[in-house]
């Protein structure tokens, strides 16, 4: 069957959502953002403004949010100095709003409270944080996302380590995902581009109506550092046009979708660094939402690939595209197997990331992550329900979380090396598609009983696991996939399934996944199930059948075992967790983009369990 084109669709270049721009400031009532990104007219040397102002029209915070948290001893609740002069501001008692509405400060409560002023801020928020750990500021920033609306400007006034304003900053990152942005490709308002985490941009004003520049926090950022993230450099555009670079954070300031996080010690490098790191996560998982959500009928397994390769080479990997062509001439038998019913050929795109030297006494060594991308799944000839099927699109979550993890290891300067294989595929029907009864050979030469066609993903997996094992020299090896529905029945929808054969690995990825908001549950490998797999025409058949052992997970995770050559290697059933029936905290409708923050946090673990 010869190629077919696909449907146009948008470039994730430009119009991937992006993390809202973040604004760190440690002034105690900045209730409006800086004039249009600070002063756009011209600068004088080393990017400081010259004074003038910019329309401030529509910059101006719609509400204002205070933070609180409950002792854990009686639950009181806590309001700090900062947030009683905030509420103060705008005419509010706190505390005594506190005591007559009963509010509790449970995690990611939301009180709200309409202000009787004719200019901004028109609401007062206040948000639970719990007993203030870092697990709850993260569902207390997706609760505030939520609960501002698409058009919210909040100001929030907290009191937060690094650890927190991290989680904060990504769950509102997070909560603030719109699936329909991402279905439609529309691009967002303003230069998302452009947009990088501006900590510490200078504030205009405080409540009672100045439009005056303040004088910015010690450690912040000039005007020309807040359009990049890094300091003007000489000979660069930043340094000589700083109105240049504020004329792109203009134009974020003018989108919808800003946040200023008041926080005490904002002039504090590590926070800024946090709260920057945190923005780079929220990207990459908004990115592997962005692919997954996005509908087959334009998501075949070549637009994928050209996804990756132009994302991968915006942030700085080498990138390598395997042609239907070039797997069948390397024998990468389980792909072209299973993309053999579609019009639409598969293809194997390999991402390869160079980070600096590890730290002393820590040594990562070269880390494989293996995806797997099958852009649709009709199941083959053992063509599933259509109820099943409705939702198969998603069917490429573990490659979308692979490629959202790899953009964003130069942004967090991640250590060693690390190289992705996504392996992309749409198993279809077709007068070309493999068989039930069929036999295969995947690369390297293991031969493979086809029983099922509906188990198609550890085919592709088989494939990418044995070149990585062969010709990648691995020290470690990881893969992500939604490979089985019994991992659902098992762990329902909010763990993933854990199997491991190192167990070194395991609590790595454990520990990861704890640090990341994500939750992993370890299966076993239980060797009296390995002769389920075996075949009596091939040396493995894809699904049980010598022995009738039930457990589709755990055989699953046997049969890809066999292609590990013995090296240490872990697989994430995220059958259950890649989608979702609707938002939850900062788990979106849809794709959920799983796995991006627990593989970062692993990788930028630099191998040790404690990361």
């Amino acid at each position: 069957m010869s190629p077919v084109a696909a449907v146009a669709g948008p470039d994730l270049l430009e119009s991937r959502y992006r993390a809202p721009l973040v604004i760190l400031t440690s002034a105690d009532l900045p209730f409006l953002l800086p004039p249009a990104g600070g002063p756009a007219g011209p600068a004088g040397p080393a990017g400081e403004a010259d004074g003038s102002t910019a329309d401030t029209d529509g910059a101006v915070a719609d509400c204002a949010v205070l933070a609180v948290v409950a002792a854990p001893v009686d639950g009181t609740v806590v309001v700090s100095d900062r947030g009683q002069r905030a509420c103060a501001g705008v005419g509010v008692d706190v505390e005594q709003l506190i005591e007559n509405e009963g509010f509790r400060a449970d995690t990611g409560g939301v009180l709200v409270v309409p202000l009787s002023r004719a200019e901004r801020p028109w609401r007062l928020m206040l948000l639970g944080v719990g007993s203030g750990e870092v697990a709850d500021w993260r569902a207390a920033g997706a609760a505030l996302a939520r609960r501002a609306g698409a058009k919210g400007r909040p100001l929030v006034v907290a009191d937060l380590d690094a650890d927190r304003a991290h989680a904060f900053v990504e769950g509102f990152s997070l909560g603030s995902y719109r699936l329909a942005d991402a279905v439609s490709g529309a691009p967002p308002d303003g230069d998302r581009a452009a947009a990088t985490t501006a900590p510490g941009a200078e504030v205009a004003g405080v409540a009672g109506g100045s439009t005056g520049p303040t004088e910015a926090a010690a450690g912040e950022l000039t005007t020309g550092e807040a359009a990049t993230g890094e300091p003007a450099r000489e000979g660069s555009d930043a340094a000589g046009t700083a109105g240049t670079a504020g004329a792109a954070v203009a134009a974020e300031l003018r989108a919808d979708r800003v946040v200023v996080l008041s926080v005490e010690q904002a002039g504090e490098p590590v926070i800024a660094e946090a709260v920057r790191q945190a923005r780079a996560v929220a990207d990459a998982v908004c990115l592997a939402r962005d692919l997954i959500n996005m509908p087959s009928l334009v998501k075949t397994p070549h637009w994928f690939a050209e996804q990756a390769r132009r994302v991968g080479a915006e942030a700085g990997l080498e990138v390598t595209v395997l042609t239907h062509e070039d797997l069948i001439r390397e024998g990468f038998g389980g792909l072209v197997a299973v993309g053999g019913g579609s019009p639409r050929p598969p293809c194997l795109v390999r991402l390869t990331y160079d980070g600096p030297p590890a730290p002393a006494g820590a040594a990562p060594g070269h880390r494989v992550l293996v995806g797997k991308g099958i852009t649709f799944d009709s199941g083959g000839l053992s063509l599933k329900p259509s109820v099943s099927m409705a939702s198969m699109k998603t069917d490429m979550s573990g490659a979308a979380a692979v490629l959202g993890a790899m953009t964003a290891l130069g942004d967090l300067a991640v250590p060693g090396r690390v190289t992705a294989l996504l392996c992309l595929a749409e198993n279809m029907i077709g007068a070309s598609a493999v068989r039930p009864g069929d036999v295969i050979t995947c690369w390297g030469g293991t031969t493979v009983e086809v029983l099922n066609t509906d188990a198609e993903g550890r085919l592709v997996l088989a494939d990418g696991l044995a070149y990585a094992a062969a010709t990648l020299e691995p020290d470690q090896m990881v893969d992500l996939a939604t490979l089985t529905g019994a991992i659902t029945v098992a762990l329902g929808r909010r763990t993933a399934g854990l199997f491991a054969s190192d167990d070194t690995l395991a609590a790595e990825l454990t520990a990861a996944s704890a640090t990341a908001g994500e939750r992993v549950w370890r299966l076993p490998l239980t060797e009296e199930y390995r002769p389920a797999i075996d075949s009596p025409v091939a040396d493995l058949a894809n699904i049980g059948r010598a022995l009738d052992v039930n457990g589709g997970s755990i055989t699953a995770a046997l049969f890809l075992r066999e292609f590990t050559a013995g090296r240490p290697w872990a697989h994430l059933d995220i059958a259950g967790t890649a989608r979702a029936d609707s938002d939850d905290g900062e788990i979106s409708r849809g794709g959920t983009g799983w796995g991006v923050r627990t593989l970062l946090a692993y990788l930028a673990g630099a191998g040790t369990a404690e990361a």
